[in-house]
């Protein structure tokens, strides 16, 4: 289960104005209805998604997959300071697809390796979750694009499908746009609420309720789906969800934070990541009509 911030007790010393500022990140942001009760994914969990409606996902998802990378560069390039900065250049590097280096020893191909076996150290099922970028290595197949591409491919999508803003419906660009605005924000507090609350849904669990449905899928009518993009994602955020309440302190102990600007951040950046998920709501509901 996703770490939320009310199961974690503030290290000390805190005070009565941490405490009450607690209680109002949780009202905003743990209670926003994407993360307590997200209609779309509560419903593709249970497995009835048709093959247009995987497509339509897949789709959509690679749109903010792509437009993401935006909205990290703006963060990085706004970063507070150089320990931010390299925060965020560690994403955006590993989104680009420079692969995790660890204390874990990667698995090799057999040698002679062919250009095959090359590729599949970029498969998302053998890059590690950890780590730090520096010194890691690049390949192209360990873009996250092209792990999307994978998955798309079973289900007939092609590369000028997938990506582009041009494909994106208007609530995914609005999602889009609004990641930009908000957690690539210049000003500190917006940036930081936008990025905690982005953080905390992420580990709220959808990615595991995405994954169910789509096992459920390939089970029933498509084998050849790969789903790796999807679990490697998820073992992520559960680690990431640790992090959070030890970056929410830090912003709240700046001399300048602003507590209105932090929550207003976290809460339009929610709204945006809610208009995303009832664009799919919407268009799964009409094609079910159809």
């Amino acid at each position: 289960m996703a770490t939320v911030v009310h199961d974690v007790p503030p290290a000390p010393p805190t005070g009565r104005d941490w405490d009450r500022f607690l209680a109002r990140v949780n009202e905003t942001v743990m209670q926003h209805p994407v993360v307590t009760g997200n209609e779309y994914c509560i419903w593709f969990a249970r497995g009835d998604a048709t093959r247009e409606q995987v497509r339509d996902l897949v789709q959509q998802f690679s749109v903010f997959s792509q437009l993401f990378i935006v909205a990290q560069l703006l963060k990085t390039i706004n970063a507070s300071t150089l320990e931010q900065q390299r925060e965020s250049r560690e994403i955006l590097a590993n989104e680009l697809g420079v692969v995790f280096r660890s204390g874990r020893t990667t698995p090799k191909p057999a040698q002679p390796a062919g250009a095959d076996d090359i590729d599949r150290l970029g498969d998302p099922e053998l890059v590690s979750t950890e780590g730090t970028v520096d010194g890691g290595t690049f390949r192209f197949t360990a873009t996250h694009f092209e792990w999307l591409l994978g998955v798309a491919k079973p289900l007939g999508l092609e590369f000028s499908e997938l990506g582009k803003r041009r494909v994106g419906w208007p609530s995914t660009i609005h999602y889009c746009d609004e990641l930009a605005r908000l957690y690539g924000s210049e000003d500190p507090d917006i940036g930081e609420g936008a990025s905690f609350a982005v953080e905390n849904w992420a580990a709220a669990g959808f990615w595991k309720q995405l994954i169910s449905g789509l096992e459920r899928f390939r089970d029933r009518e498509c084998p050849e789906l790969r789903l790796a993009f999807f679990t490697w994602h998820d073992r992520v955020e559960d680690q990431h969800a640790a992090h959070t309440l030890d970056e929410l302190r830090e912003a709240y102990r700046r001399p300048d934070f602003d507590e209105e600007k932090f929550l207003h951040g976290a809460r339009e950046m929610l709204d945006g990541v809610k208009a995303f998920w009832d664009g799919l709501n919407e268009r799964r509901l009409q094609t079910a009509g159809a």
